[in-house]
């Protein structure tokens, strides 16, 4: 069985990258998550550094951890791009190529549409040149604003 302490040492986030903070228990036991802003308020971009925790038995990042990193991600285009929480009605994840233990994950997401009640997003998780998973959201819209 491999335990949490087989972890191999993260290094610096990339540049322009910062710790993210009050994700939620969910998120932070997965985590940790960094983000950057960027200068388009619809456009969230995050990134994780791939763990053996993150991982399937082959040593590849599980699918279970991209699609619950990539929904963060899209939430977080909403919230930019909207001023409000999004909570996932739909996720559509596309899985295109393999990320690895030791390869930092890197997410970006757009809000394409929305309106009083729903939001649209779509995204990308990349390693490299290569993507690994394409996305696209449909979430509802709650009246907490920023």
């Amino acid at each position: 069985m491999t335990s949490l302490g087989d972890d191999i040492a993260a290094p610096e986030p990339p540049e322009g990258y910062a710790p993210s903070q009050g994700r939620g228990g969910f998120s932070t036991l997965n985590g940790p998550y960094f983000h950057r802003l960027s200068g388009d308020p619809d456009v969230a971009e995050q990134c994780f550094f791939a763990q053996k925790r993150h991982a399937n038995g082959l040593g590849l990042v599980h699918g279970g951890m991209l699609s619950a990193f990539m929904d963060g991600v899209l939430a977080g285009a909403v919230w930019r791009g909207s001023g409000k929480t999004g909570l996932t009605i739909h996720l559509s994840i596309d899985f295109l190529h393999m990320a690895r233990v030791g390869e930092w994950v890197m997410g970006e997401a757009r809000l394409t549409r929305a309106t009083r009640d729903v939001a649209f997003a779509e995204g990308r998780a990349y390693v490299g040149g290569r993507d690994v998973v394409r996305c696209s959201g449909v979430f509802k819209l709650m009246n907490r604003e920023r």
